[in-house]
């Protein structure tokens, strides 16, 4: 196979050679050419023809979001990384560029670091991603689900809904979270693999889109019907009982797959406390992450949904827990808050028909 084929788009000639450096390192990967500006990235995108843009948001003239904008009215799928800094204003602006159709973000190493350090660390978290955006998309024949232990008895009724997500969450959690009524009747809690301040910024960005009070995850509240509780990067998010309350507790244990916020420490804590009542949701994102707390919430008697392959920016988290088999329902991204609503709501509708006297 061919590699790789990256422009590299940056102001900076330093970034531009560390980024051009540590890429051509790779055997699948080389460099097809480099910008400074997106002027100059413009014009080299029909010159080269790259398999894939890395993307400075601040950049002098046209920036970041300007470029990246011209680049999706020539090409909607070309995958674009954008390179940001870990500042407010960069959480800021790649949860913009997310929105406008940015595939995903890496963020700049710090200047403290050594150049070594620089480079492991831009290696580490953009070649995975490089490879898992550029991978050839081979379609998955649908999968026989496995029967559910749930699936020989009453079903259990939902008590909290538990979303787990990672490479395009923030535009798939944009499109779940609206579709939920401001009458949910179960609270909601959701890790999407981001660092400090990004997280943040995302609940709020949330909030104004969904009909629910969405917020950032806080040491000691109580999750109630209609709120939606984000993790906080750089935490593990858990649910853990108190007194006879139900609380979010945070901590810094060391990172599970390589995340923290962790999708499976998530999913075990909310099988744990809330046994069969649980509906877990695994949206789309790299990697496996989700798939050991899925089956901890299905071995406890709960449910999980999984988005489907087509709808999905990366089938890497869902589309493992799907080939282990532990998936419940696997849904294309545009009828999960329904599948969702339609789940939780099943049970309540048929208990209070139940308790409806006959006339």
């Amino acid at each position: 196979m061919r590699p790789i084929r990256i422009l590299v788009v940056d102001d900076s000639a330093v970034i531009r050679r560390l980024l051009a450096d540590v890429l051509s390192s790779e055997p699948e990967i080389e460099i097809a050419g480099t910008a400074g500006n997106g002027q100059l990235a413009l014009e080299k995108l029909s010159e080269v023809r790259p398999d894939m843009v890395t993307l400075d948001i601040e950049m002098p003239g046209m920036d970041g979001l300007a470029t990246l904008a011209e680049i999706r009215k020539r090409d909607a799928r070309l995958p674009v990384i954008m390179f940001s800094t870990l500042t407010e204003r960069g959480a800021s602006a790649t949860l913009e560029a997310l929105a406008r159709g940015a595939s995903d973000y890496v963020t700049k190493p710090s200047q403290a670091g050594s150049p070594d350090e620089a480079r492991e660390r831009v290696r580490s978290e953009l070649v995975p991603k490089i490879k898992s955006l550029c991978a050839v998309r081979t379609p998955v024949a649908a999968p026989t689900l496995r029967p559910h232990a749930a699936s020989f008895r009453v079903r259990s009724r939902i008590e909290i809904v538990a979303i787990g997500t990672s490479t395009g969450g923030p535009n798939a959690l944009g499109e779940v979270l609206p579709g939920i009524p401001s009458t949910f009747p179960v609270p909601i809690v959701v890790v999407q693999h981001m660092p400090a301040v990004f997280t943040r910024l995302l609940a709020e960005r949330l909030a104004k889109l969904a009909k629910l009070d969405v917020r950032e995850g806080v040491e000691g509240k109580s999750p109630q019907p209609g709120e939606v509780w984000v993790a906080p990067g750089d935490y593990h998010m858990t649910l853990v009982r108190k007194g006879t309350n139900i609380v979010i507790a945070l901590n810094q244990d060391p990172p599970e797959n390589c995340c923290r916020p962790a999708v499976d420490v998530m999913f075990r804590s909310v099988a744990q406390v809330y046994g069969a009542n649980v509906l877990g949701v695994v949206l789309t994102g790299m990697g496996s992450d989700g798939t050991a707390g899925a089956r901890a919430i299905r071995e406890m008697g709960g449910e999980i949904f999984a988005q489907d392959q087509t709808s999905s920016v990366v089938w890497g988290m869902p589309g493992s827990v799907v080939a282990a088999q532990q998936a419940d329902r696997i849904c294309p991204l545009q009828s999960m808050a329904g599948e969702v609503v339609a789940r939780v709501m099943s049970n309540r509708r048929t208990m209070s028909a139940q308790a409806s006297p006959v006339l």
